[in-house]
């Protein structure tokens, strides 16, 4: 085994996954709640762009079913940032010939 050329690979897809983290820095997802009654737009890194909420929760006796519907926006943006973190976490890996799994063994 060629630790050489391991290392090299080794940096090769560290680089590579910074730019990719860098890179779903600015992809968005949506996140959605209440039949679309509140919308959570994110970045892939967790950043909040934006929260829309429908005229028609602005009732002040539903304001705990609107805190509700904003913490189930925000987690279904971010079950979706996660998977597109995974979807291309994966297609890199094969890109570079290696299997799928071995990102989350990598010392990085």
């Amino acid at each position: 085994m060629d630790i050489q050329k391991m290392m090299q690979q080794a940096k090769v897809m560290q680089d590579k996954m910074q730019a990719m983290q860098e890179k779903l820095g600015e992809v968005e997802v949506e996140g959605a709640a209440g039949g679309g009654v509140v919308n959570v737009t994110a970045t892939c890194k967790g950043d909040i762009r934006a929260i829309k909420i429908d005229d028609s929760m602005m009732d002040l006796n539903e304001k705990e079913v609107l805190e509700d519907l904003i913490k189930a926006a925000l987690n279904d943006a971010k079950a979706k940032a996660d998977l597109k973190l995974a979807e291309e976490t994966k297609a890199m890996m094969e890109e570079m010939g290696l299997p799928a799994g071995a990102a989350g063994s990598l010392p990085f």
